[in-house]
């Protein structure tokens, strides 16, 4: 049994017009899109800017409501319990921000952060809490010292390592990381990563890993779900989908990477504009005559592609 199982998930903005302003239409940020995260292991969901998979994270929490769909958690229909801050659900499932400064308080010092949800959900003394602090802030490589300091005080990666040690708390089974490195430098990327990957292994967590960058999810996914216009082009194992693309999106989002080789400028260069050239070229076997991404097909055991 998958520990999170997304079904048939909907979320419609309505477009209102007219003097009445009536509903005159729907933005369909994610459109019918399904998926699971198994006990352990992370699942990638990527997409440019606007293809609504950050959208898909923030339901899961209950930061947008679902217009149709089910979520299940542990094998529970938890859709009920979405919004309401105290269910058991909501301390099982934390999240990581893309933008880690306005995500911490300046205001307060990192003891209090870190110890936020663990006040909401815990009733600790003060002893047992700066101890379970000390413990979060060792585990992402972090002095205990630095409980007495503010967010101001410290780089990038390691306020994104506060957030870490913040969504770890309360021993969750799963994260949804919303492009948690996409605001750092690519040396404190490589470095806030790899603390991921250790904390995933000592506590034996699930992430949801949300980004744009094909090459920063390259070795954190066991799967990923490629997303374009609110709905799934192709799903799969990470190294089939590496090796073996088959939408022209994931093509192009390949070819996007970049190859710190200078010699190969000229012939990277090359390869993207054959892909864009067979993207406009074969549009139509991928989109339908609106627009709209076809449904996914099985092509092996563990790899899905939306095409004609």
């Amino acid at each position: 049994m998958a520990l999170l199982e997304v079904q048939n998930l909907k979320i419609y903005y309505p477009i209102r017009g007219g003097i009445l302003s009536r509903i005159v239409g729907y933005v369909k940020a994610v459109d019918d899109v399904s998926f699971t995260v198994d006990k352990g292991e992370t699942v990638g969901l990527i997409g440019e800017s606007g293809s609504g998979k950050s959208t898909i994270g923030k339901s899961i929490l209950g930061l947008v409501p679902i217009h149709a769909g089910t979520i299940l958690f542990d094998g529970e229909d938890i859709t009920k319990h979405i919004g309401k801050n105290r269910s058991p659900y909501r301390k099982s499932v934390q999240m990581i921000f893309q933008d880690v400064n306005s995500s911490l308080n300046p205001k307060k010092r990192v003891l209090d952060v870190i110890a936020e949800p663990i006040r909401n959900f815990e009733k600790l003394t003060k002893e047992e809490e700066r101890k379970r602090v000390d413990e979060l802030l060792t585990i992402v490589g972090m002095s205990p010292e630095n409980a007495i300091k503010y967010p101001h005080e410290f780089s990038g990666g390691q306020k994104q390592r506060i957030g870490v040690a913040r969504a770890i708390a309360l021993k969750p089974k799963l994260i949804v990381a919303d492009e948690p490195v996409s605001a750092l430098d690519l040396s404190i990327q490589a470095q806030v990563l790899n603390y991921l990957k250790d904390v995933q292994e000592e506590l034996g967590l699930a992430y949801l890993f949300i980004s744009h960058d094909m090459g920063v999810v390259k070795h954190m996914c066991e799967k990923l779900t490629i997303m374009n216009k609110g709905r799934f082009v192709e799903s799969g194992l990470s190294q089939e989908i590496y090796e073996n693309p088959e939408h022209i999106y994931t093509r192009r989002l390949l070819a996007s990477i970049p190859d710190i080789d200078p010699t190969k400028k000229e012939e990277n260069s090359q390869k993207r504009a054959v892909i864009n050239a067979e993207y406009e070229s074969e549009n139509k076997n991928y989109y339908d005559e609106n627009g709209k991404v076809y449904d996914l097909k099985r092509i092996t055991d563990n790899h899905f592609v939306a095409k004609l």
